[in-house]
Parts: C-alpha cells; structure tokens; sequence
C-alpha cells in the first residue's frame, strides 16, 4: 500500500503524511527498552514453571538453589500467599463472571505449562537460570482439561462446573424470524488461539526506597496506569506510594496490557532484597507464560427470507479463556458477541456466551479483541446465505447495510453505532478490486477465489486526561495517559498540538509513561488513543489557546479529562483474491483490498501503516499461526521455529484507501484504526478460499489454511 499525495496549506497539521519523529532514535539504536536499563546493585530473577499442564504442587524444596553462588532469594507460593491480593476482574456489563485471578505463584496446583512456581533471584542473570534449575518441585500429575465445556476434571475445587464467564443476550421474535424464514444458513467456526508475539517479550525491573517507602516498576507495557492499578490490588500497596514508568516498548497487541504475574513476584523480591531486580522473559516463556488470543469456537444461523431479507441471527459462542481469568480476559468473547450482528442490519438476535476453563494458559486481547472473530462469523454466514438463496453476495449484503441516513443506530445487540457509511466503503473495496482478472480466470477453471468482507470496529469507551504546558521559549510540552508501543504517538499528536496552537509540531515534545508525572491515566487499547487520548488533549490545547486569546503569557498550563459518551464505531470493507494450487493446498494471496473508515484522519502515513501491519498480523492468522496441544496438555509450539510467523515474502499486494465518516462523539471526529486490518482480512481470505474452493463443493474450511489442510480438503472433496 503506497500513502497518497496529500496537498496541504502551510496549515493545518492534521491530515498531512508526516513520517514518525520518534524513528530516528528507534533506527539509530538509542530507544531505551527496559533491557537496556541498568540500576546500580541489580539483580537478575528467572521462574520456575510448570512442565505439567494439571498437576498438584506437593512440595517445593529451595535450599539447594539459596546455596549456590550469588543467589540471593528464592519464593514460592507459599511464600507469597499471605503477602498478596487478587488481581481486578473487569466486570462486564449483563455478564456472569467467576472471579478465578491468576496467582503470582502457584500453590496447591498448577493449572497449565509454563505457570510460574517459584522465583529464583541472583547476582546475574544466567545465575539466576542455573538456580532455577535446582529448585526441586515435586507435583502428582492430574489429568488435563483440554476442551471448553468438558466437564472433568473440575479445575477448581471451588466452582460447581469449569464455566468461568457467561453472558446472553436476546432481542425480538428470533424463534418465529426461524420458523417463517425461506433459507437459513448454519457454521460452525473454529478459530484458534494465537501468540501475540511481540518483538520485544514481557520484561519488568522493581525497585524499592525505603527512605521514602516508594517502590518504583519500569514495565514494558501498553500503558502505566492499568499496571498501576493493578499491582497496587495485588501487592496491597497504596498506589501513592508506587511509581510505574513505562519506556519504550517494542510492540504488545493486547498481550501486555494488564500486570503479569511475574511482574508482581518481581516487585516482592525488590521489596524483601531492597535491591533492584530485572525479569526478562525469553521467548519460549513468552510462549507458554503470556496470555494468548482468540480461541473461540462459533455455532450460528442466519435466518433469511426469499427476497435476502436477514431475519435473525442465533449463536452460540463458547471461547476457551484458559485456567485463570486475567482481569481482561472476558472482554473478547463477549465483544465479539456485541458485535455479531455486524453491519447489517437484523431486527432479532439471540447470542449466548460460554467462556470455559481449560488447563492452557489464559486468553485475553489480542490485536482485535473479539471484532476479528465477530466479522469472520458473520461475513461467512452473509456468504453462505447467499449460496442458499442462490443469490450474488454483493446484493446479499447491499440489500441489509445499515443505510447512511439511519445513524446513530441502535444494533439488537444493544450498541449504538455513532455514524458510518458502508455501503460507500463496499463500492470503493469493489472498485478498486482485480476483479476482471479474477472472474477470467476462474471461468479459465482455475481455484481462484473473490472473498468480500466488511467490519465494525468498536473504540473506546472510557476517559484519558492529558496537560498541556507552554513553555517561555514557545515550546509545547503535552502530557498525556495514552502511551505508545509502535502507534507514532509522538508525531500524531504534535500535530494535533501543532494544529491547535498554530506552531511547527518539531516544537511540541510528547510525555508519557510515568505516573511520576502523569497522575491520571487510562491507557493505550481498542484503538481508543487518539478517539479518546487525543480529544483529552485537544480540550487542554483549547484552553491554553483561550488564555493566550485572552492576555495571558507563558508559561501556560492547563489539565483536561476527555470521556466518550459511549463508543465510537470505526467500519470498512475488505476484498481478498486467491488462488488455490489443487496439487499441493498452497494458497496464494493475489491482493488484499482494504478500506478504512477511521473518521477524522491525522496522519495518513501512519494510519495506512497500522492498517498494513495488522493485514500481516491477519495473514499470519490466516496461513501459519495456531497454538496446539497434545493429549497430555503440552503445547506443540515454544519458539519462532514452531510458531510460523509471517515474513516480508507472506506480504501480497495490498491496496487502500481511508475514508472519513467523523464521529460526532468526539472533538477530533475520530474512531480509530489500529486494529482495521486484524479484523477484515481474516473474514476476507476466508470467503475468498471457500469461493475458491466452492466448484468442489467444498463449503467451508477453519483457519488457519495450511497447505496440509487445504490438501486434505481438496483430496476428499466431492468433486
């Protein structure tokens, strides 16, 4: 995808292509991640996990490993469980959620591969490791719980069933839509889980000062004021008296967006050391131990009458959250359920949501967070109606868009979309879609397929705050609770600094990640950071703006709090090409069409970038990603040798266009569009291999769509 010209006057700022200011430090090697940070008398931690997936802890013996050279510490449960609290379970609204937290360590039983047991703390860090190595542990290995919705082993003692999370909603006459209904179309939809893979894994270094009782975390996360809050509930420490800073970060996708366990075990050792102590995980760590995405399983129907009318729309969603539930853990499955409906417009919905437990580590958001799996549900259905009915898929979903002149829209799923125009998005996909090419050679007999897919993506809610201080030499210094991993925060929001002030955004410095000196804060998540982070600062801009309107002079400053009323809904429309090698089940991925409506754009480079790497992300989903488990509950993938990632020769051609539909929700008119590409795509490759796939009479195939899979397809095909 190549960025488009874009003519601008002298100003305004936003809406001009600047290249990110913050990669000149990033391609020089001087950003500072937390491995690159040294404190004086640092010492190194590594854990002890567990190589069972269910097993009781009966014993953990440490004292050969305190007696080696340079160990300094060694915890276990045991240790810890009086010293801390339970991690916060965020409550959704209407849902039934058993608070099941994460330990910091276990202690009577360990509930999957890689659950940490005990800490090791030494002088180094390969020390630390050898140490960890002597830490005896016996366990008595139970059977493991792979599949959610089995009902033994019971996984914990405390719950009538291994059912961690429900949630049902229902609206209209879904049984009689059923009964009256000309056609209806029925999948069931498998979606595995996925490993975040971050470039740079979870890390944490803790410090503590006892003159002041201040314990200080650097944390590579998405933002400090969730891990703030966090740790404060599980350490049971005032918040006042813990500082939480957050350097660069080298990518997260959701997986770091709450406090780890590991995090919390290494703040206890700073504290009982009084010395600084560093955790890096590994990458094979990062693969057991970081929470994981998607893993949701989809049994649903589409009721349609003769003229294409969508009726209703029955599921039943049962996602597999793991052993413990992270404070975001029921997020996913039930955004996805709250988004089933998509943009269509279907009058009677019944969805229900099981979240189950299983002895793998736990799920939470990943890239997306419930609106991949959303679309992917509902763009295969819209294509298998279609098929029932005999009818061309383009009409199929034309004839049920949401129309323009109907926002703000209430879906029977209980959202209310603040604006948006669908139908404008699918003709552009459309328009700038192969498509000649394709249809030729498809009546050639060739397998290629046309996939169409369209999305509602939900941003926000919530609050952020941010500050703004004019400085005497005309420097704008803005402080703001969303922290950035990767998104270019620095450059998009000096230009919304620039814009507002009338100055040159290289005289505007961005501060984040330091509770230190951002007290308030929400954080950086659900493509909420300019919707929600930058509409904060436009109101603290717009103060000091009136002030210098008014007299006043520098140094200015002014604090502001930004909440949307309700969610923003970002949309756009997808159209994959492929074609299918009958020989081998290799798919090749011809061109990716992506149209994105984020509202109000500032920065179309770097919107277009983000909508390119979730494009990746999603062909990696699509082709190579899936965790899997064996009998005995081990993972099948530890490392970047097993867990296929795609690379730069997985990247087709990618074409788009970002289209502006402003939210009335939000000073700026934003939405969001970080996380366009991770949810169209998958839907889009998926009807484009099964539409490839359809002269064999082949319905429907699960992602990820391997060459050994599709072959298996093709070999036991009807025709």
């Amino acid at each position: 995808m190549t960025p488009k010209a874009v003519e601008t006057p002298a100003r305004p700022w936003i809406g001009r292509p600047l290249p990110r200011f913050e990669d000149a430090r990033f391609t020089k090697g001087e950003a500072r991640f937390v491995d690159d940070l040294r404190l004086p008398e640092m010492l190194h931690a590594a854990f002890v996990r567990s190589p069972y997936a269910h097993a009781h802890v009966l014993r953990v013996d440490t004292s050969a490993a305190r007696a080696l050279p340079g160990v300094q510490l060694a915890l276990t449960g045991a240790d810890v469980a009086g010293r801390v609290g339970a991690f916060p379970i965020n409550v959704a609204e209407d849902a039934e959620i058993r608070r099941v937290t994460h330990p910091v360590l276990a202690v009577d039983r360990a509930r999957y591969v890689g659950q940490p047991v005990a800490v090791v703390v030494a002088e180094g860090a390969a020390q630390a490791v050898d140490a960890a190595e002597y830490v005896l542990v016996e366990y008595e290995e139970l059977p493991p719980l792979l599949e959610p919705g089995d009902l033994e082993p019971l996984l914990h003692d405390d719950a009538p069933d291994n059912v961690l999370v429900r949630w049902l909603h229902s609206e209209g006459d879904v049984a009689g839509a059923f009964e009256r209904a000309d056609a209806v179309a029925r999948a069931t939809i498998r979606i595995p889980r996925l490993i975040a893979s971050p470039l740079e894994p979870r890390g944490a270094i803790a410090s503590y000062d006892a003159s002041d009782d201040l314990l200080t975390l650097w944390i590579s996360a998405q933002d400090q004021h969730r891990q703030l809050n966090g740790l404060s509930a599980v350490l049971q420490r005032s918040p006042e008296l813990m500082r939480i800073v957050v350097p660069d970060v080298g990518g997260a996708f959701g997986s770091k967006g709450v406090p780890a366990a590991e995090t919390a075990a290494v703040a206890l050792c700073a504290l009982d050391l009084r010395r600084p102590v560093k955790w890096i995980e590994t990458r094979t760590d990062n693969a057991l131990a970081a929470y994981q995405g998607r893993g949701l399983t989809a049994e649903a129907e589409l009721a349609l009458s003769a003229g294409g009318e969508m009726l209703a729309l029955r599921a039943r969603l049962v996602g597999d959250l793991g052993a413990y539930l992270y404070p975001t853990t029921a997020v996913a499955p039930i955004t996805a359920a709250k988004l089933l409906t998509g943009c269509y417009a279907i009058p009677a919905v019944e969805v229900e949501v099981v979240g189950a437990a299983t002895t793998k580590v736990p799920t939470g958001p990943y890239r997306g967070a419930g609106r991949p799996e959303a679309a992917l549900v509902i763009e295969r259905l819209v294509d298998l109606g279609a098929r029932e009915l005999g009818m061309d898929k383009i009409e199929l979903r034309r004839r049920n868009l949401i129309p323009v002149g109907a926002f703000p829209y209430r879906t029977a799923l209980g959202f209310t979309y603040d604006s948006g125009d669908y139908e404008g998005a699918l003709d552009r996909a459309l328009e700038l879609a192969d498509l000649a090419r394709a249809r030729g050679d498809k009546e050639a007999g060739r397998l290629v397929g046309v996939g169409v897919a369209l999305y509602v993506e939900r941003v926000g809610p919530g609050w952020e705050s941010a500050s703004v201080t004019l400085e005497p030499d005309g420097r704008v210094v803005c402080r703001t609770g969303s922290s950035p991993h990767g998104q270019g925060h620095e450059t998009t929001f000096a230009q919304i600094a620039a814009d507002t002030l009338g100055v040159d955004p290289e005289d505007v410095e961005i501060r984040w990640g330091d509770t230190a000196e951002v007290p308030k804060g929400v954080g950086t998540f659900a493509s909420r950071s300019v919707t929600v982070g930058g509409s904060a600062l436009v109101l603290a801009l717009e103060e000091v703006k009136a002030r210098l309107a008014g007299g006043e002079e520098a140094p200015l400053s002014a604090d502001a709090r930004f909440e949307l009323p309700g969610p923003a809904f970002s949309s756009g429309a997808y159209v994959a090409i492929v074609e299918v090698d009958a020989q081998t089940g290799e798919v090749e991925v011809r061109q990716i069409v992506a149209v994105d409506d984020c509202g109000r754009v500032i920065n179309p480079l770097l919107a277009e970038g983000q909508v390119i790497g979730a494009a990746v992300q999603a062909i990696g989903e699509c082709f190579y990603e899936q965790v899997g488990y064996d009998e005995n509950g081990q993972p099948l993938a530890v490392n970047l040798y097993e867990y296929h990632l795609p690379t730069s020769q997985s990247v087709p051609p990618i074409v788009g266009d970002l289209r502006e539909t402003p939210s009335p929700l939000n000073p700026l008119g934003a939405k969001g569009v970080g996380e366009g590409g991770s949810i169209g795509t998958p839907a889009a490759i998926a009807n484009a291999v099964a539409d490839a796939l359809a002269p064999l009479g082949i319905a429907h195939l699960d992602l990820p769509f391997t060459p050994s899979r599709v072959w298996e397809a093709l070999r036991a095909a009807p025709r």
